[in-house]
């Protein structure tokens, strides 16, 4: 067993199975991948990796586990507690393996999923491009990783497959190795893994929260985890909370909303990413990500900003050069202003702008009620389970998603365009 210090988690253990993942080509890749991209130009303590977020998810889904199956109740039997407990710490440790380098933009310059040459796409999907989890299925299931994870732990029933049936949902074949004692426990792993209150988010808010300085990612942890279960329903096992964590729950909610609206939907990174965007889409043979696995391991944030750098693009150029277009107008979509009149009029006086828009939902899972996996709360003193969507009236406030809108214009003509601005919807929403 060895210890790695983090500053969000404290001593976080691996046993040496799990560091020989760790120390595996494809896993050491995520040392060059930034956990939040263009962040960095807002936040300048904003450098942190996803190597380290997904040990520090690994951790807290540990905690998770363990929280809702204490070893001295003894509610599964040791093997099976044991081989539960490892698949979901490796699900956590491997769940963001595929990240491309830069920020999200970067799926643009990825190929068709066809290329990656996965059972596991129907031969509609394999038309689409691929995306980061898909990648992250190709580094698991076909490269050096797939054989060491069987080598690690074959000896627990676990292999590749089910890690990336766990962090996927895909491979339903691989199910059985959830089932005990009649009950699947799949349901809750894979809410451990994505889901409402999962592993992930809760070492990415409070991660994130440190690295760029700011307060909004912070949430009361150990309550949500004191007051963690789970509830079967039918043979199927799911996510609960005791009623008393029920605000904390909301607090939860709300520090991820905080940090889309304050963090991650910054205007600078919003705008960086805009530009590489852009920089894919005219410069495709610049740089492009490969479909082979040993390839894709040394694609990494090095290997972007080179290929920036050694670009005669225009839009690399002023990446590299940090040389941004300028923030003229945020708004709100409810705020009332005409964009198609602040468009048309920024064309016919040649501005050279651009647009972008983002959406903050409070909950991706609850706006799409009915197809993800329930959390439960549990009120004991009434003998009374229900959804938690019925108890958090957060929900309710915040079911309507925020859409900021934000446009760009090119510095020399930054002056032009606040002009144009003010005169069209007065001076309090120009930005300077």
């Amino acid at each position: 067993m060895i210890r790695i210090r983090d500053p969000i988690h404290g001593s976080i253990r691996l046993s040496p199975e799990e560091l020989a993942i760790v120390d595996h080509p494809v896993y050491q890749r995520l040392r060059g991948i930034k956990q939040l991209g263009f962040t960095d130009q807002a936040f300048p303590g904003a450098t942190h990796t996803r190597y380290a977020h997904g040990i520090g998810a690994m951790e807290v889904a540990t905690k998770m586990f363990d929280a809702a199956f204490p070893i001295e109740r003894g509610v599964l039997p040791v093997e099976d507690r044991t081989r539960l407990r490892q698949l979901l710490r490796l699900a956590l440790l491997l769940h963001d393996l595929g990240h491309p380098p830069g920020s999200h933009a970067s799926e643009r310059a990825m190929p068709a999923r066809a290329t990656l040459n996965l059972d596991c796409f129907t031969e509609e999907e394999s038309r689409q491009r691929a995306s980061h989890e898909d990648y992250t299925l190709k580094l698991l299931l076909d490269s050096g990783l797939t054989q060491a994870l069987e080598t690690g732990f074959g000896d627990l029933g676990i292999n590749a497959r089910h890690v990336a049936h766990l962090i996927s949902g895909r491979y339903p074949d691989q199910g059985e190795a959830c089932v005990v004692g009649g009950i699947d426990y799949f349901p809750l792993l894979t809410q451990m893994v994505s889901g409402e209150m999962d592993a992930d988010r809760m070492d990415y808010l409070q991660r994130d929260s440190f690295y760029t300085g700011v307060s909004y990612g912070k949430f009361d942890m150990s309550w949500l985890l004191e007051n963690l279960l789970y509830h079967v329903e039918g043979d199927r096992a799911f996510m609960a909370l005791t009623n008393r964590a029920v605000f904390a729950f909301e607090d939860f909610l709300l520090s991820r909303y905080h940090m889309f609206v304050s963090v991650y939907y910054h205007y600078i990174s919003v705008g960086f990413e805009t530009m590489l965007a852009r920089f894919y889409n005219e410069a495709p043979e610049d740089f492009s990500i490969p479909s082979d696995s040993d390839a894709y391991a040394m694609t990494d944030d090095i290997a972007l900003w080179s290929a920036l750098r050694n670009s005669e693009n225009p839009w690399a150029k002023r990446i590299a050069a940090r040389n941004a277009y300028r923030r003229v107008l945020e708004i709100e979509t409810t705020d009332g202003v005409d964009l198609d009149a602040v468009e048309e009029a920024f064309k016919d006086a040649e501005i050279d702008y651009f647009l972008s828009t983002d959406k903050g939902v409070l909950s991706k899972y609850y706006l799409g009620a009915g197809t993800h996996h329930p959390i439960f709360v549990v009120n004991r003193q009434l003998q009374k389970i229900t959804p938690i969507a019925d108890n958090a009236r957060v929900y309710e406030r915040y079911k309507q998603p925020i859409q900021l809108v934000r446009i760009y214009a090119h510095p020399d003509h930054q002056r032009t365009a606040r002009g144009i601005l003010r005169g069209m919807i007065g001076s309090a929403q120009v930005s300077v």
